[in-house]
């Protein structure tokens, strides 16, 4: 198994439940203020979690009250205003990731996230979030596109992505209001796909993880690709030479092959080693 080199986690924890990796954002003194420095450890969590294959799923939540209250402005913005770089080359990046951090592509290509909005989730709060699989929402959870508020235009393909999500003029509204609106009024928008009770959301978020985590990880990551490339394509002739090309590596792979004898074998698939506690 490929080994990613070790980092001291500071703003982040990271533990796992069975076949899931939970990424905690750790400031909650700072409702989770996003810095560069977060997003290279949520980065580096990421990339550990792809290369275990023990692990099937990811679940992103935050610590304490918030989920992530926005950038922290002392931190990103005026750090950027008194002309010192908040990171690492924040200006070279993009969305202000530090350079090389493509962070919408590292989430459509790894295996399935699931965020769990316990609280305020402002701006990158947001932006972060659109990108993955799943977006559970606390009733307690808050949302806001305020960008406009703070004098910036949204990051990191939100305006596609949240579009995507909600529709053209609901997304419209969001970012040119930068109103905040709470869990169910999220949910509702189509900006979150679940609404739970606070006291439900991580259990929630891990079943739901679970139920991905079960599938083979080389079909989950093809899906998401496919998915990624087809939302907006207009030729039906491409959709179908994109899946058509994946495809034919599935009925080769090791995967299908499984998933078809145990079809036989009257047994459930076993597509990954077990996590250490269930060994």
């Amino acid at each position: 198994m490929v080994v990613v080199p070790n980092m001291d986690y500071t703003q982040i924890t990271v533990a796992d439940a069975g076949p899931v990796t939970i990424i905690t954002l750790n400031r909650p003194e700072k409702l989770n203020a996003w810095t560069p420095r977060m997003a290279e450890e949520q980065a580096h969590a990421i990339h550990a979690a792809n290369l275990n294959p023990v692990i099937g799923a990811i679940v992103m939540t935050g610590a304490g009250r918030g989920f992530c209250a926005g950038a922290d402005m002392e931190a990103t913005f005026q750090s950027r205003i008194d002309g010192v770089d908040p990171g690492n080359d924040t200006a070279g990046g993009v969305g202000g990731m530090p350079a090389g951090l493509d962070w919408v592509a590292l989430v459509r290509a790894s295996k399935p996230i699931v965020c769990a909005v316990n609280g305020a989730a402002i701006g990158i709060g947001v932006t972060m979030c659109l990108p993955a699989d799943q977006i559970i929402a606390s009733t307690a959870a808050k949302f806001g596109m305020g960008f406009i508020k703070m004098g910036l235009v949204p990051e990191l393909a939100s305006t596609r992505l949240l579009a995507a999500r909600c529709g053209f003029g609901r997304a419209s509204d969001l970012f040119l209001s930068g109103r905040v609106v709470g869990g169910g009024e999220a949910h509702s928008l189509g900006l979150a796909d679940r609404l739970v009770e606070p006291d439900e959301l991580l259990h929630t978020a891990l079943a739901v993880a679970g139920t991905y985590a079960a599938n083979p990880d080389l079909q989950l990551r093809m899906t998401k690709q496919l998915i990624t490339e087809n939302v907006v394509e207009t030729d039906l002739h491409a959709i179908q030479h994109r899946e058509q090309r994946l495809l034919a590596e599935c009925w080769k792979s090791p995967e299908h092959k499984e998933a078809v004898a145990a079809f036989i074998e009257k047994r459930p698939p076993v597509f990954r080693p077990p996590a250490a506690s269930e060994a």
